[in-house]
């Protein structure tokens, strides 16, 4: 069990300045010292986790996926277990470890000490524990405000991808891997790391976030709409099974466009095509709950 961790809460994520204080009363509650500091810029969360790695046990963060992508490199650099309290959005790396939503119940899991090794995917040099893509997503990121999103939480997610969707026209793109390489006119291509993106929707229907490859997807459809008969298979993921669908497991891709295409990790937008996307096997340790039949 850590008994000092320093404590790192993303005060401008939809709950993160009302719930700072309970956050650090529930963590006095299970016996950790919470060491609090400000951190104005997510560009500055990991060098501040590296800076304090040697005055505590762990480092943990409270915010949604965005702020959690942050600390990626500044935990491993540190070597310090990732402690995680949901305070986003989708919260979906939270949703693919099974930790509770609700402070109390995250605050217990890092007291537990129980830890898992996950891995981290990379896309040029930026970390994603979650999903990066390109195309819809990467779209509905940018427009996407921080204001919308503490507005209407997840509705907001809604009524921006409904605009998204309504204006969506189909990209080029080429995607190399080790299985092939192939010219492809898609609407989206998503490289998922972890199970769940998008505020629950499944990467794939076996995905896991320590399987040790990436699994892609590519949406070839010729208008956006047709995305609306595919929502119960995007939940459970299982759009594979559509002709409209490629989907490929590997450990390595690179994708090319003609013209630059942001690239969306884990709701922020982080660079642009070409883009290349690999993986790092049990890069990350994490606080999680003991995986049913470990």
């Amino acid at each position: 069990m850590p008994r000092r961790a320093l404590l790192i809460v993303n005060a401008k994520s939809r709950s993160g300045a009302t719930q700072c204080d309970i956050a650090m009363e529930r963590l006095k509650d299970h016996g950790i010292e919470p060491v609090h500091l400000e951190c104005g810029r997510r560009e500055d969360l990991s060098p501040l986790i590296v800076k304090h790695a040697k005055d505590v046990d762990c480092a943990i963060v409270g915010g949604g996926d965005g702020t959690l992508n942050a600390a990626a490199f500044g935990v491993i650099e540190a070597g310090l277990p990732l402690g995680i309290l949901p305070m986003g959005t989708a919260n979906d790396l939270a949703r693919t470890l099974d930790i509770p939503f609700d402070l109390d119940g995250a605050a217990q899991v890092i007291a537990d000490g129980l830890t898992r090794r996950i891995d981290l995917g990379i896309v040029n040099n930026e970390p994603f524990f979650n999903v990066a893509s390109i195309g819809l997503s990467a779209e509905l990121a940018q427009k996407l405000t921080r204001d919308i999103k503490r507005r209407w939480g997840r509705l907001g997610y809604a009524l921006v991808a409904l605009k998204v969707l309504a204006q969506a026209k189909p990209f080029r793109a080429t995607i190399y891997s080790e299985k092939e390489s192939v010219r492809v006119k898609t609407l989206q291509i998503a490289v998922g790391n972890g199970r769940f993106y998008g505020g629950g929707n499944a990467v794939e229907k076996d995905a896991a976030i320590d399987d040790q490859h990436l699994d892609l997807y590519s949406l070839e459809l010729d208008r956006a709409w047709k995305l609306a008969l595919m929502a119960r298979s995007f939940r459970y993921g299982q759009h594979g099974a559509w002709e409209e669908v490629r989907a490929v497991q590997a450990k390595e891709f690179d994708i090319r466009t003609r013209k630059p295409k942001p690239v969306n990790a884990d709701g922020e937008i982080v660079t642009q095509t070409p883009a290349h996307f690999s993986i790092r096997p049990a890069a990350v340790t994490v606080f999680a709950p003991k995986e049913e039949g470990a």
